[in-house]
């Protein structure tokens, strides 16, 4: 695995999270982030289900930036 580190939360303060990095080898975007509640998991389902094997994690809207950084890199890796 080449787990490469794009960024924190520039608020986290103590927390560590949400964080996010990108695999290289499997072109992979690795999100760290506050599990939804059950109100939000509700209204994703509402757009059809989630499989046991996956989950709904939040990101606040000032990580943008690092989101499009780790973008940038599945890109420039030439993921398909």
């Amino acid at each position: 695995m080449e787990l490469r580190f794009i960024g924190i939360d520039p608020n986290t303060g103590d927390d560590e999270c949400p964080t996010v990095w990108f695999d290289a080898e499997s072109g992979e975007i690795v999100v760290q982030g506050w599990k939804a509640n059950e109100k939000l998991l509700a209204k994703c389902r509402e757009t059809g289900s989630i499989p046991d094997t996956e989950d709904v994690v939040r990101l606040p809207a000032r990580m943008a930036s690092i989101l499009r950084k780790a973008c940038d890199a599945a890109e420039g890796a030439h993921v398909r």
